[in-house]
């Protein structure tokens, strides 16, 4: 990228800068290819944060169907991670993982998974597992919350034979005849996923990232101490895809044996590492091994380190630097934190990042781990938490005795608990991903460039005033 008719005198935020739209020969947004060639398989650069109110094996899987790529922490215990990266592996790709409930629980049991909205629902089994129906999110949202989900199934939801609907637009184009926003796929009267008519629609536009035996892709983390090794090994043998090597100050010596630990191990598998935020980093973490740097210290919505620390780097900055000392070595950069709205992945990947870490964000969609809850006025939202609060310190070093567990909580910081509410609008990380990635093909489209190689290098970089920056949002109100 290059600044335009100026050069930055200070470190830049997203909100600092904008892009300044070139001569375009694209004449349409699908002729956009978005994939980063970082070696991750991923067809579009949108990566989950390994946060545990972020990336489960749900919304891993979700994220993998539209070509993004999850990363699973490494707070879960590592059965259940080596159990998590295997669900993901089993789930399908061309169909949508269905939410199944037993028949006698309850519509507010099953409102906790699914809210009511269109273009979602459940499907219902018995005890042993016998498929009995399914039910749309609107049946849900119509009932008695106490109500049974097995006396529900009075009228049979139409189901859709996996062997009628090929691909995506036959898909698409049997529940629109059939007037279906929702429907359970069969196979042989086996339940084999569920499809919506915008799950078909997507399903053309995206292309899914998928391992060299078609499964879905799937990203675990681990951390610098104990038997990385061993955990390293544990998690290529469950069959992951890409392994993250995290903790919050990434340009340490323990960070960079953990590297050559695992790099020694020659698993083929390509390996990311940090967080940094500056170029000498770069350089002493790839030496070691990494193929890949998360940059970004301080800039997450859960992240309290800048004012409590005083430590960190305004995140463009940080990503064009970075960047570039990783282009040089033939690394890559994946930019972790700081997206509020889709403009400022945009600005991450102009900075020269191959893909961006999203975090909070997708923190309060359907498909983020734990239950949905409601507030008085009947909004629904999810639990949040930084990776260095009590919480999420309690959770990693429970199984230490009571007095070593108070030491460790006592230095704990950031947000311990913040409720992330559901877009109405956008509920699905899905939603999320079509929003992001129509702005990104515009601004690929404004930047003439057809992919991101193209954008990396076209990009036209203006720097902005505070109000520059608030004339560019929308009006929420009339005059």
């Amino acid at each position: 990228m290059q600044f335009y008719g100026t050069t930055p005198r200070h470190d830049l935020t997203y909100s600092d800068v904008f892009l300044v739209p070139s001569r375009s020969s694209v004449t349409s947004r699908l002729d956009v290819s978005l994939a980063p060639d970082d070696g991750t398989g991923a067809t579009i650069p949108i990566i989950s944060a390994n946060m545990n109110s972020v990336t489960g094996k749900r919304l891993a899987a979700t994220l993998a169907r539209r070509g993004g790529l999850g990363v699973l922490p490494q707070d879960m215990h590592l059965q259940d991670l080596d159990d998590a990266i295997r669900w993901v592996k089993d789930q399908p790709v061309a169909f949508d993982t269905p939410y199944a409930l037993a028949a006698d629980e309850t519509v507010a049991d099953a409102l906790r998974h699914v809210p009511a909205v269109e273009a979602h629902g459940i499907v219902i089994h018995d005890a042993d597992g016998k498929y009995l129906g399914a039910l749309s999110a609107g049946q849900l949202g119509s009932a008695l919350p106490d109500a049974r989900l097995g006396d529900l199934l009075h009228g049979a939801l139409t189901a859709l034979d996996a062997e009628d609907i090929p691909d995506g637009r036959a898909a698409f184009e049997v529940m629109d005849a059939a007037g279906l926003e929702f429907a359970p796929v069969l196979e042989h009267g086996r339940v084999v996923g569920t499809l919506s008519k915008r799950s078909a629609l997507r399903s053309t536009i995206y292309q899914p990232a998928l391992d060299a035996h078609g499964r879905l892709r799937v990203a675990a983390a681990v951390g610098i101490n104990g038997d990385v090794a061993s955990k390293a090994k544990a998690l290529a043998a469950a069959g992951v895809d890409v392994l993250v090597i995290d903790t919050a100050h990434g340009d340490q010596d323990g960070m960079r044996q953990a590297i050559r630990t695992v790099k020694s191990l020659d698993l083929g598998l390509p390996i990311a590492a940090g967080n940094v935020v500056t170029d000498q980093a770069v350089r002493d973490l790839v030496e070691a091994g990494a193929d890949i740097l998360k940059v970004g210290v301080g800039p997450g919505a859960m992240c309290t380190t800048r004012m409590m620390t005083a430590v960190g780097r305004p995140q463009f900055s940080a990503v064009l630097e970075t960047s570039q000392a990783a282009r040089e070595l033939g690394a890559h950069v994946w930019a972790d934190g700081g997206v509020r709205y889709p403009r400022d992945v945009a600005l991450a990947l102009a900075a020269g990042g191959a893909s961006v870490m999203i975090g909070s964000w997708f923190a309060g969609t359907i498909e983020a781990p734990g239950l949905l809850d409601a507030d008085d006025s009947g909004a629904l939202y999810k639990e949040s938490w930084g990776m260095a609060s009590t919480k999420a310190v309690k959770g990693r070093f429970e199984r230490l005795d009571a007095y070593e567990l108070a030491r460790k909580t006592l230095f704990a910081e950031g947000i311990s608990s913040s409720r992330i509410y559901l877009d109405p609008l956008r509920p699905s990380v899905e939603d999320l991903l079509d929003m992001i990635t129509t702005g990104l093909r515009s601004s690929f489209t404004y930047a003439g460039a057809r992919s991101l190689s193209e954008f990396h290098e076209r990009a036209l970089v203006g720097i902005q005033s505070a109000a520059g920056y608030e004339e560019g949002k929308a009006l929420p109100v009339s005059w």
